[in-house]
């Protein structure tokens, strides 16, 4: 449990240090690995590492999400379904840098870089289109955050690595350097529109 607890001053140190306010908590996987979440989960033991302050669940910085481009399109997505608009933000800055045309050589395309497959269970004809595109990712976020318990850090790996990467794992982020690096990069992005983070 030391052990436990001097990664968990650590991982708070780096945390912080990204301007991270929300209530973290840190359990052992059984495996020798380390879980950080935001949301509690059955039948674990967990230390918090990270307390949220008092009124940091503010407004999003609205004038850093307006700023953004296709902030209407966006917002319109998020309503609808009922998702972050910082969060699309933050993916959408992640996956494509604001380049409808963006393709991925394994065959994502748009602003969210919708796979094929995805794009055609979430409904998208034309995955170029930014408005559909990022519909068609907002939908499938939802889907993440759902199946994820609204656990963002889950919802975000599933995004990035597929929904089972990470439930094959015990609902943990999955180990692929390419997920390491996007899931705190897509946090960051979020949080930093939310007014909680350094720009």
């Amino acid at each position: 449990m030391r052990g436990l607890m001097l990664m968990a001053a650590g991982l708070a140190t780096g945390l912080m240090a990204l301007g991270a306010q929300a209530d973290v908590y840190i359990s052992s996987d059984g495996k020798g690995g380390f879980i950080l979440s935001n949301v509690h989960r059955p039948g674990r033991q967990y230390e918090r590492v990270i307390s949220e302050s008092p009124g940091t669940g503010g407004p999003v910085n609205a004038q850093l999400v307006t700023g953004r481009p296709y902030a209407e399109v966006v917002a319109a997505a998020a309503l609808a379904n009922d998702v972050p608009q910082a969060l699309l933000h933050a993916l959408i800055k992640a996956e494509s840098g604001y380049n409808p045309k963006a393709r991925s050589p394994k065959g994502a395309a748009g602003l969210m870089q919708l796979m094929p497959d995805t794009a055609k269970e979430m409904g998208v004809k034309d995955v170029l289109d930014p408005e559909a595109n990022v519909q068609g990712g907002a939908r499938y976020l939802k889907r993440m955050l759902t199946l994820f318990d609204n656990d963002i850090t889950l919802a975000v790996a599933a995004y990035n690595a597929g929904p089972e990467a990470v439930l094959s794992r015990g609902k943990v982020v999955p180990p692929f350097a390419e997920t390491r690096r996007y899931v705190p990069t897509v946090l960051r992005d979020y949080r930093m529109l939310q007014g909680l983070a350094e720009p």
